[in-house]
């Protein structure tokens, strides 16, 4: 049976302490990212009045916890050392794993990346994988090295990209695929010898924390959409009417084809108050129909109907 460590924090996390209880794993010890983000007095409070998915599930499995501020501090280095696991499994981790930590386990440490490495490495690969359109992403467990996502392959698993796809539905789906790697990987390692296979450094790509969300009507329709629901729900895309920034809702924005007497990109060809709807012509000639819109800045967002109506008009050019 292999002695298993878990540190990671979200639905990554809680999948692969499921995916070690799947393979019949024992999991000697966890540690979360609430335990490294906030005191002890803090943390305790949050955990009786608030507690986290990644904490209920904890406690319902009764794992231990292991109690260190950093994967690389002294203190999770020696209770590493004390619990003698053979894997440690990571479910996102900000933190860069240094080769004193990383070197313990009796086999490995292991990353889940929820991309097809070498491509999409980074923070985000759920956001960028929508933005640019792809048709499949992926989800691989590597080997952890000295830089972030660039160790050698164990496992990898490609997953389709539906149309409808929100950073939310897609991150969703890959990580219940990510359990069911984990839990065959852990089965493979636990029976045999896996050869890791070292990334093709030719095919390899790197996307940093998106920064300008903003929308672009010189752009296609399409890829407006894209990054309304790639953006979703850990930011929102925006763009302004005059000075006024507004925020589509990812759920009821369409894409529709062009019947009106414009014909200009960032033109406004119908708006509907009642509705908070406002229609663009972007650079294709298709038009973004934008319904239960809102003000950017959250505390404007009672107000956006009455700005619909009093200040949007059709025939106003958003350039």
């Amino acid at each position: 049976m292999l002695k298993v460590v878990i540190v990671g924090y979200g639905t990554m996390f809680t999948n692969l302490i499921a995916a070690s209880l799947d393979a019949k794993c024992d999991i000697v010890g966890v540690l979360r990212k609430e335990t490294v983000k906030y005191n002890s007095f803090t943390k305790w409070l949050k955990d009786v009045f608030n507690p986290s998915v990644e904490y209920n599930y904890i406690k319902s499995y009764n794992l231990p916890e292991i109690k260190a501020k950093s994967v690389n501090s002294d203190k999770f280095r020696k209770e590493l050392i004390k619990l003698n696991p053979d894997i440690i499994l990571i479910g996102s981790w900000g933190e860069k794993f240094e080769k004193e930590t990383y070197d313990i386990p009796k086999i490995a440490t292991i990353n889940a990346h929820p991309s097809l490495l070498p491509k999409y490495r980074g923070p985000n690969p759920y956001f960028w994988v929508l933005k640019n359109m792809e048709k499949t992403t992926g989800i691989t467990f590597h080997l952890i090295d000295d830089n972030f996502d660039t160790g050698s392959i164990l496992a990898q698993e490609e997953i389709k990209i539906f149309p409808s796809d929100t950073g939310e539905s897609l991150k969703q789906r890959t990580v219940l695929t990510a359990r069911g790697v984990a839990c065959e990987l852990l089965n493979a390692l636990n029976e045999d010898i896996i050869i890791p296979l070292k990334q093709n450094e030719d095919k390899m790509s790197y996307f940093s924390h998106p920064k300008d969300l903003q929308l672009d009507f010189n752009k296609s329709a399409e890829e407006n959409l894209a990054l309304i629901r790639a953006a979703h729900p850990w930011d929102e895309a925006y763009f302004y009417h005059n000075i006024t920034a507004l925020t589509p809702s990812v759920k009821h924005t369409q894409i529709e084809e062009n019947n009106t007497q414009y014909n200009s990109a960032g033109t406004i060809t119908f708006t509907d108050y009642k509705t908070k709807t406002i229609s663009v012509i972007c650079g294709d000639g298709k038009i973004l129909k934008m319904s239960n819109l809102n003000h950017y800045k959250k505390y404007n967002r009672p107000f956006t109907a009455n700005y619909i109506k009093l200040d949007v008009k059709t025939g106003d050019n958003l350039f």
